[in-house]
């Protein structure tokens, strides 16, 4: 995985890549060079007493570093810029693809996961690409050219080479075969903590209002315990790393030193050369021991670049139809026929056989007890979920022949849990309508009946929101959201269970203000108070995911029991008729 997702986004920079090849093997060559002409500077220079050639040969030297210098900081520079553009474009691809997935991809994969794999796992592979750019490119030329290099100035010594690298490789081997299990544990338990933080810091006013801070300080610290525990495994292994490094470079210098000794006394080999072999052989174990921070990085960078593909591999379960079908010229006609849903692995399905029709100016009520599927089958309309069966039909087209783009545009939803995005009163309701002035943001306030308290906030439509909304009770949020719908004027009004925080004078008014608004537009409530659904064109009566009553307050008052039972549990029969 590691390997498909360098390919496929590395080659889109492949002239940085090759100036990065070539200024890395300009640097490579000349280190290699240095050790050289030191030993020429020793067997020629000193040795023989000729200062004229130290002085032309350190001249040689001082410009093949310089050479070095520019080279290193040059490629410095463009892995950089390598590694920094790969961050930039697989986070900007993996948002992009979150953003396509429906509520059932974002609840499998979970959402701290996807936020972790969105941070977390992406740097962890620009850093191994970062590493990569700077120090791995230059390790097999320097190792390589090492060999020869080092071979050129005495063929007696190769052997410790030949001897060294193997041992060392194996040991590395040893290592790294047993940090890669670590890693992957990591990851997930990263997850873990992710979630468990998350969950408490959501839901801190339940945990506070239950005083169950002790116990939730165990969990935290439960999984805390496991990342810490993992991590600690994982820097055990890999303490053994450099320490096998260090043992085989300094047994490979002593044995140069040993038994180059013996040549030269021999007459086998001069001075320079042995201090040049030595030079070649540090070079080479030290290639190797930058590829050591590689082999440090690769295991947890490849288990980064898995879970970064299992989310690009995830297809997204609401797809845009090949062929988008032109949106018809109708205001916003909505029909259900035979609508069915089924969640996957799910014994039964949330909804069966659900058929209705609505169009503009008239306003349809959905009630049931909870569970019975009323907001799985609002989430349908703009396709959160599509249909398992049967069809969502706006203005006679199916919703899974239409462009999401086109199909939203004629939406205005108001969730049951209404979101607030941080900043200020105004960029919230614009949201949905970039366009919209200050006066048509104001008129969408009186008729949600948030008007009053944004005037008295700091700044009017310049007032701060807080991220979620915080900042404000969840009656101005939920009036906020229902406002924000407004602005943009759609064709389909959705509202799930949008008036429950509200006190039933405030819905009253409110619903008075939205008739004159909405009078050609399709509205479609879910609602729990009858109080607020009495009026409705239609009322639907969902009990286990099945419409067990179809009309208007008084037809199902007199023929639905599911219906007379809502009622009765809400209002006096003198309120009710």
């Amino acid at each position: 995985m590691l390997i498909r997702l360098l390919r496929d986004y590395i080659g889109r920079y492949r002239g940085l890549v090759v100036a990065l090849l070539l200024l890395q093997t300009v640097q490579a060559l000349a280190t290699l060079t240095l050790p050289s002409l030191i030993a020429d500077i020793i067997d020629r220079g000193v040795i023989r007493g000729d200062n004229g050639y130290i002085w032309s040969t350190g001249g040689v030297m001082l410009g093949i570093t310089f050479l070095q210098v520019v080279a290193s900081a040059a490629a410095v520079y463009f892995g950089s810029r390598t590694a920094m553009a790969f961050g930039r474009d697989v986070r900007a691809d993996l948002f992009h693809r979150v953003s396509a997935f429906s509520a059932r991809e974002v609840a499998d994969l979970g959402a701290p996961s996807l936020i972790n794999r969105l941070t977390n796992d992406v740097q962890q592979v620009q850093m191994f690409v970062l590493l990569t750019c700077t120090l791995l490119i230059a390790a097999p030329i320097t190792g390589v050219g090492g060999v020869f290099m080092a071979m050129r100035e005495d063929v007696g010594l190769s052997w410790i080479i030949a001897v060294s690298i193997p041992v060392l490789l194996v040991g590395i081997g040893l290592v790294v075969s047993r940090m890669i299990p670590q890693f992957q544990r990591m990851q997930v338990r990263i997850d873990n903590v992710n979630r468990v933080l998350r969950e408490q810091l959501t839901g801190i006013r339940v945990v506070r209002a239950f005083v169950r801070e002790p116990a939730e300080q165990r969990r935290f610290a439960h999984v805390n315990g496991e990342l810490t525990e993992t991590s600690l495994r994982a820097g055990q292994i890999q303490a053994f790393l450099f320490p096998i490094v260090m043992v085989v470079l300094n047994v490979s210098n002593v044995a140069v030193l040993w038994f180059g000794a013996g040549r030269i006394d021999r007459g086998q080999m001069q001075i320079g050369a042995l201090i040049a072999f030595l030079t070649y052989l540090t070079q080479i174990l030290i290639a190797v021991m930058m590829a050591t921070f590689m082999v440090v990085l690769a295991p947890r960078a490849a288990v980064s670049a898995e879970r970064i593909v299992e989310v690009f591999d995830t297809s997204p379960s609401v797809r845009p139809p090949a062929v988008p079908v032109a949106p018809p010229a109708g205001r916003g006609g909505l029909e259900l026929r035979d609508v069915g849903f089924h969640y996957p692995g799910a014994e039964a399905p949330v909804l069966s056989g659900v058929g209705f029709t609505t169009g503009p100016g008239r306003t349809t009520a959905i009630i049931g007890s909870t569970g019975a599927g009323k907001t799985t089958l609002l989430n349908l309309v703009p396709r959160l979920f599509d249909a398992t069966e049967g069809a969502v039909l706006v203005d006679g087209v199916d919703v899974r022949d239409l462009d999401p783009e086109a199909l939203w545009a004629r939406i205005g939803l108001v969730p049951q849990k209404p979101y607030l995005f941080s900043g200020t009163v105004a960029s919230n309701l614009r949201f949905s309508a970039p366009g919209a002035t200050d006066d048509d943001l104001w008129e969408a306030l009186r008729v949600a009946q948030a008007a009053d308290f944004v005037a008295e906030m700091p700044g009017g439509l310049e007032a701060t929101i807080s991220q979620g909304g915080t900042n404000v009770s969840g009656g101005q949020r939920q009036r906020l959201a229902i406002a924000r719908a407004l602005v943009r004027r759609p064709g389909i009004y959705l509202f799930d269970d949008s008036f429950s925080a509200l006190d039933l004078a405030t819905d009253a008014r409110l619903r008075a203000a939205l008739r004159p608004w909405t009078v050609d537009a399709t509205i479609v409530v879910v609602a729990q108070r009858v109080s607020t659904i009495r009026d409705a064109d239609q009322i639907v009566v969902l009990e286990g995911g099945r419409i067990v009553g179809l009309g208007t307050h008084p037809d199902l008052l007199a023929g639905c029991p599911t219906y007379q039972e809502i009622v009765a549990s809400q209002m006096s029969p003198e309120e009710a008729a």
